[in-house]
C-alpha cells in the first residue's frame, strides 16, 4: 500500500540520524548508565512486587529521562511529549515504537523520590568515579566560582519578604494551602553587578549597573586540566560566594593552585587553603580609594586568563542547556541543578573522548 511504512524504514531512519551525528547515540555509547543502578535502586527502595500490580519502569530508563530533561531543559510534560515524538530520544532510552512511555506524573514521582533520598549527590559522585576510572583525574589545580540560576519570580509584599527572611510564614499563608504550595520560600532576591569598563587607574568609566535577580546559586569547582565539575553545592541567590569555598574545594586534585575571584579573598579562606596544603591564586582586591598597585594588577591579569575557563561551564549551562529552576524549594532546586552539573560532565566527557590524540 502507498504510504505504509516498510519493514526496514525505522532502521533506515535511525541510520540517517546516526550519519547526521546524533549526540545522544555517542553519549549512550560512551557512558555506561548501568553504573548508576545500585544508587538508584537504593534511593527508590522498591518492593519485591510479591503482591502483584503493574511493574514499575526500569530505574535506569527513568534516570536517562532526567538526563534528557537536564540536557534540553524539558519540563515533565515536555519530556513525555518529546520521548513520544523524537526517534533519537526513544533510541537513547532503548524504547521501541510499541513500548510504553513514562508519562509526566511518573517522571515527577521518580524525581521526587530521588529528591527525598538526596540521591543526586551520590549519582554525581558515582559518575565522577567513572571519569577517574577512564583516566580523567582532577589535575592542574582547580577553579572555583558561582553563578545565579533564575527561578520564577515571587510577587510578595515587603511584610511577607521580611517574614520569610526571618524564617516565619506570613500570617495568612497558613490558611491558604493552595497559595502556600506555589510559594518558593527558599529562593532569594539579590543584586547582580553588570559589566563596567574601568579607566587605567581602576576607577569605573561610567555608573555601575545593578541588575536584580531571583533564584538560587550554583557553586562549583572545576579542574583546570579537563574542565570537569568536581564539587558543587546549591544555595539561595543571596548567599555569599566566599563562604562556600570549603564545600566546593576539591582535595583530590593533584596540583595545589586554587583560582577564584575577589569574592573568595578573606582571611578565613586563605587560612583554609594554607591548612590544606594548597596555593592561593585568588584575585587581589583593589585598595579602597586607591589605584590598584601594578604588581597586583599584573597578577590579576595572569590569573584571569586561567580563572575565565570556569565561565565556559556557566555559559554552556545557561546557553545550550538553558538552565532554569521551575521547581519550588531548595531541595528540588538542588536536585535540578545537580542533574544539570552531572549532565554537563557527561557531555564534556563525550567531547574529551572525541578529541584527536596528540601527535
Amino acid at each position: 500500500m502507498v504510504g505504509q511504512p516498510g519493514f526496514f524504514d525505522l532502521d533506515e531512519r535511525y541510520a540517517a540520524l546516526s550519519a547526521a551525528g546524533d549526540p545522544l547515540l555517542r553519549l549512550s555509547e560512551l557512558v555506561d548508565f548501568e553504573v548508576f543502578r545500585p544508587q538508584l535502586l537504593k534511593a527508590l527502595r522498591r518492593s519485591d512486587r510479591s503482591k502483584g500490580g503493574r511493574p514499575p519502569y526500569d530505574a535506569v530508563l527513568m534516570f536517562k529521562v532526567l538526563v534528557l530533561q537536564a540536557l534540553y531543559n524539558l519540563s515533565d510534560d515536555q519530556a513525555e511529549f518529546q520521548v513520544r515524538d523524537r526517534l533519537s530520544f526513544m533510541r537513547f532510552l532503548g524504547l521501541g515504537l510499541h513500548d510504553r512511555v513514562p508519562d509526566a506524573k511518573t517522571v515527577w514521582l521518580f524525581r521526587e523520590l530521588l529528591v527525598r533520598a538526596k540521591a543526586v549527590e551520590g549519582l554525581f559522585d558515582r559518575f565522577d568515579a567513572h571519569l577517574r576510572e577512564h583516566g580523567y583525574l582532577a589535575m592542574s589545580g582547580q577553579i572555583v566560582d558561582a553563578s545565579i540560576v533564575a527561578a520564577p519570580k515571587q510577587r510578595n509584599t515587603d511584610a511577607e519578604k521580611d517574614a520569610l527572611k526571618e524564617g516565619r510564614l506570613p500570617g495568612d499563608w497558613k490558611d491558604k494551602p493552595a497559595k502556600l504550595a506555589q510559594k518558593d520560600r527558599d529562593a532569594r532576591w539579590t543584586m547582580k553587578r553588570g559589566r563596567v569598563r574601568r579607566l587605567e587607574d581602576g576607577r569605573p568609566k561610567g555608573p555601575e549597573i545593578m541588575v536584580p535577580a531571583f533564584g538560587y546559586k550554583n557553586h562549583l569547582s572545576t579542574d583546570r586540566c579537563h574542565g570537569l565539575i568536581r564539587k558543587w553545592t546549591v544555595t539561595d541567590a543571596a548567599a555569599n560566594d566566599g563562604r562556600r569555598l570549603a564545600e566546593v574545594i576539591d582535595r583530590s586534585n593533584t596540583a595545589s593552585p586554587v583560582w577564584a575571584d575577589t569574592a573568595y579573598r578573606s582571611r578565613q579562606n586563605e587560612g583554609l587553603i594554607s591548612r590544606l596544603g594548597l596555593r592561593s591564586m585568588i584575585h587581589f582586591r583593589k585598595p579602597p580609594g586607591k589605584p590598584m598597585p601594578d604588581p597586583a594588577k599584573k597578577a590579576n591579569a595572569a590569573r584571569s586568563k586561567v580563572r575565565s575557563a570556569v565561565e565556559h561551564v556557566f555559559a554552556h549551562q545557561k546557553g545550550p542547556m538553558n538552565l532554569f529552576v521551575r521547581t519550588i524549594g531548595i531541595a528540588r532546586a538542588r536536585a535540578k541543578i545537580g542533574m544539570v552539573n552531572l549532565a554537563y560532565n557527561m557531555r564534556r566527557f563525550v567531547w574529551l573522548e572525541g578529541r584527536p590524540a596528540p601527535g
